[in-house]
């Protein structure tokens, strides 16, 4: 895979060759080039933006800098060109999927006001936010977004169930963890995790991973029942029973029980 980024600040992506993701490129044979907006300034001074038209605060990269910038780029396969806008929808598990299986990622990263919006019709086939907040350029996103799919190429983690198990990969946020000591300023550790029964840390991470994602993201949860509740084995359902009715999570699984039906 590519990842093609065209920005004011090409050092800033030396940070995604380090790490876990950064062997995507150093060993996979994934690729990763960073490439400035000032060879095509047009101008002796590097300038590539201008004052907005009806006047404001900020400026504006210019809608010829980054057609001839996109035009001096090799293009493989499949690919995508995304620009980052705080106004358009935030990134999630799907895209990052979706992402994964290009040949290229085209990564347009602005400052100040963003772009000339008569350059984002023509040239940008996709807007990507990384949440509700305003951040001083697209290169912060455009980094989330290359950890995020690197993940995901096969290799790059040394373990491949790494990824399957993370957060939103379930359908779920994940579960608590912990490790030595067992005893920690007064706290222990749940002692299901050290008992060695591995049915018994399963049900219990999922639990805990259900209720962590009916309380904190209760949106989630209800996609969860909705899509993928009917698909679990019993034992799982009632994990996902004892999640709805925290009241009851104490309560024995009722001898017969066929399961939970929304």
């Amino acid at each position: 895979m590519r990842f093609d980024v065209l920005t004011l600040f090409p050092e800033l992506f030396d940070a995604a060759r380090v790490g876990v993701t950064g062997r995507a490129f150093r060993e996979l044979g994934h690729e990763l080039e960073a490439s400035s907006y000032r060879p095509f300034a047009g101008n002796a001074f590097g300038h590539v933006d201008a004052a907005p038209f009806g006047g404001g605060p900020g400026m504006v990269l210019r809608p010829d800098v980054l057609r001839d910038a996109l035009a001096s780029l090799p293009r493989r396969g499949a690919g995508r060109v995304i620009h980052f806008s705080p106004a358009a929808p935030a990134l999630d598990h799907a895209k990052v999927l979706e992402l994964a299986a290009l040949d290229q990622v085209i990564l347009v990263c602005t400052r100040f006001e963003g772009v000339d919006q008569r350059a984002v019709e023509l040239y940008v086939d996709e807007e990507l936010s990384v949440g509700e907040a305003v951040l001083s350029g697209g290169e912060l996103p455009a980094l989330f977004l290359i950890d995020a799919v690197c993940r995901w190429l096969p290799g790059v983690l040394g373990n491949e169930a790494s990824a399957g198990a993370d957060s939103f990969a379930t359908g779920l946020l994940d579960h608590p963890h912990f490790t030595r000591p067992a005893l920690f300023e007064g706290l222990e550790a749940p002692a299901v995790l050290v008992g060695g029964n591995h049915e018994a840390i399963r049900l219990w991470r999922l639990r805990e991973a259900m209720e962590r994602t009916r309380r904190l993201r209760p949106g989630l949860w209800a996609a969860f029942l909705a899509r993928r509740l009917a698909a679990l084995p019993r034992a799982d359902q009632w994990c996902a029973w004892q999640a709805e009715h925290p009241e009851d999570r104490d309560r024995a699984k009722p001898k017969g029980w066929k399961g939970w039906n929304l």
